[in-house]
């Protein structure tokens, strides 16, 4: 690499470090700080993880009805017992030392079957069988393919429940992530807000010293030509030191505001952080029956409520069919053989066939599996009833967000209006108090009125954008675009259900 270059490098990198030596700027806009929290804020990394945990959950469900493959061994296994055996020439039962050495394998396939709720099974035997004693000799033992089917006939069927259930719980954490996201955005609204307003408060208490002292410069001068009173002169004073005092505590309020927000960020305690207000935001008129009827489609609330009335449900008929007698039936065909060596284990085959059919029957046991049927069906109506006020909560909340926000846009611009009314009057009322033709009283409430105008819009620009990132909250829906945040999700996440074993 050229030594020139080099240089010129290491001394451009020690210029900016001179300039950029102190405190980090940073300049946000709204927009800007919303993307920032969702990017590297500890929520953003909460919630991810949060929604990969339900992810992960979803692709064991997904695996568990793909065909699993299990190889099964024995490698070694000796055994030194007694065991008891008829002697017919005593015609008595007598025990007799036993050594053996056992290995053996088994490769197995299954499958479950969500309908009926079995298992399909096919699997490979061998093993070996050595015994030591007066007659020492070997046995293979080989089951080349055999299949077979498992299952409950009358009792719970958890496959069915889950093919109902976990697609449903999957959905509502991806929909719950995408809340998540939402909420960030209206806590980030919050704290940038709250810096704003903060910065507003510090750059009035600035201009506010800066004008009480002219102001009290100028009653000097007219009180020396008995223009003012003693009394009014004072005041000024006052209202001089008073203006020093309160940009003190602005100032401090400032710093607390931009650590507030710089913590939330993840960003380092000491970045000076300045703020860029949104602009006066576009009319935008937002139904309330649509918001309703998103709401219902993409609320992560709505999802978690079915989850909980079906697994209310899946109790009610888990404990329905285990306080009935139950039938269990397993089936196998294949083929088998035995031999003293392993190749002729695999010849002149026969056939094997096993059919068990096993039935439990509850006789007595006092009403346990009764009373369980019987929480299950109570607790199946309290999450249904439960599940209906919070349904209505939620709608209420859209409902009441939805006004707010068409009601905001028209407080923003009788905000704005206000700043300029009242600006223009504290400019009118401070030339004339300048010459003479107003009262201190006059000048300080027109002062007062230009302050509280610039608050107040600030104040609705904040109302505004809250409501309007709840709105997308509730709804999983942007309003301005016209897209569904649902169908972003793969987009932004990368994980769709394709991916998904």
């Amino acid at each position: 690499m050229d030594r020139k270059f080099i240089y010129r490098y290491v001394i451009t990198l020690l210029m900016l470090a001179c300039v950029f030596g102190g405190k980090a700027q940073l300049t946000l806009t709204l927009e800007r700080t919303i993307t920032l929290a969702a990017d590297s804020s500890l929520d953003a990394f909460r919630y991810k993880n949060m929604y990969l945990a339900g992810y992960w959950e979803y692709r064991t469900y997904k695996a568990g009805r793909l065909p699993s493959l299990t190889l099964n061994l024995t490698p070694a296994q000796y055994r030194r017992y007694f065991t008891q055996r008829y002697d017919s020439e005593a015609d008595i039962d007598v025990y007799r030392k036993q050594q053996s050495f056992y290995a053996g394998g088994q490769l197995e396939i299954e499958q479950n079957f969500d309908l009926l709720g079995g298992t399909f099974y096919l699997d490979t035997d061998l093993d070996y069988m050595r015994y030591f004693g007066d007659q020492t000799y070997n046995q293979f033992s080989s089951v080349p393919i055999r299949l077979g089917y498992q299952q409950d006939l009358l009792g719970y069927n958890a496959f069915k429940w889950e093919r109902k259930i976990e697609p449903l719980k999957y959905e509502k954490v991806k929909k719950e992530l995408l809340y998540n996201v939402e909420q960030m955005s209206e806590q980030a609204t919050t704290y940038f807000f709250a810096l704003a307003m903060a910065q507003v408060e510090y750059d009035l208490a600035k201009e506010n010293v800066a004008t009480t002292d002219t102001l009290y410069r100028t009653g000097q001068e007219r009180h020396k030509i008995a223009s003012i009173s003693q009394a009014d002169l004072l005041t000024l004073k006052l209202d001089a030191v008073n203006a020093r005092n309160t940009l003190k505590n602005a100032e401090i309020a400032l710093k607390r505001a931009m650590f507030s927000l710089a913590s939330y960020l993840n960003f380092d305690k000491n970045t000076e952080i300045r703020l860029r207000l949104p602009s006066r935001p576009r009319n935008m008129e937002i139904s309330v029956d649509k918001a309703l009827e998103l709401a219902r489609a993409n609320n992560p609330t709505f999802l978690e409520l079915r989850q909980q009335i079906l697994e209310a449900q899946q109790q009610v008929d888990k404990t329905k069919k285990e306080a009935m007698f139950n039938a269990q039936i397993n089936a196998s065909v294949g083929f088998n053989q035995v031999s003293k060596n392993i190749q002729d284990a695999y010849k002149n085959l026969q056939q094997q066939e096993i059919v068990s059919l096993s039935v439990s029957i509850p006789l007595v046991d006092w009403g346990v599996r009764k009373g369980k049927h019987n929480i299950a069906k109570n607790n199946l109506l309290v999450t249904e009833t439960s599940a209906k006020q919070k349904e209505l909560t939620v709608e209420e909340d859209v409902i009441m967000t939805v006004g707010d926000f068409n009601i905001q846009q028209a407080l923003i611009g009788s905000a704005e209006e206000a700043v300029d009314l009242a600006e223009t009057a504290y400019s009118e009322t401070k030339q004339r108090f300048m010459i003479g033709k107003a009262d201190i009283n006059s000048l300080t409430l027109s002062l007062n009125r230009q302050q509280e105008a610039q608050r107040n819009y600030i104040s609705a620009l904040q109302n505004y954008w809250l409501s309007y990132y709840k709105i997308r909250k509730l709804t999983l829906h942007d309003f301005e675009t016209g897209v569904s945040l649902s169908n972003e999700f793969e987009y932004k996440y990368g994980l769709d259900r394709k991916s998904v074993v």
